[in-house]
């Protein structure tokens, strides 16, 4: 009996608190759901934001690479002395009376020493 009294005041307590606390339980609740949760929280906002800034700069990366490259392109088309020269180096071309000469920068492999070998 005295478990069901107990029972019974708990309930009407809760009760009176959901009824005199309704709408500060509502107004939490959709501060929750708008802040936080879903495709388009106050959150997820802030994160497209920063990843909006972030492609705008890729963006104006890019612009200035294509114009560089136009600019490059537009040189290679009109002058011929940069033509030469890009194709000397880049390519390795030659005059008729040239020799060529390509330098490595990389470190050249160990030779690995078997048997009898020795290298000098």
């Amino acid at each position: 009996m005295n478990t069901k009294k107990i029972l019974s005041k708990t309930k009407t307590a809760a009760l009176t608190f959901l009824k005199v606390n309704k709408y500060l339980i509502v107004l939490a609740a959709g501060v929750l759901i708008v802040g936080f949760l879903g495709q388009n929280s106050v959150m997820a906002h802030l994160r497209n934001k920063g990843r909006i800034s972030e492609l705008k700069k890729e963006i104006a990366e890019h612009k200035a690479l294509t114009k560089a490259n136009l600019e490059r392109t537009y040189q290679l088309q009109t002058d011929v002395d940069v033509m030469v020269r890009v194709a000397r180096e880049q390519h390795f071309f030659k005059m008729a009376d040239e020799d060529v000469f390509v330098l490595s920068d990389d470190d050249p492999q160990p030779q690995m020493l078997t048997g009898n070998e020795t290298v000098e």
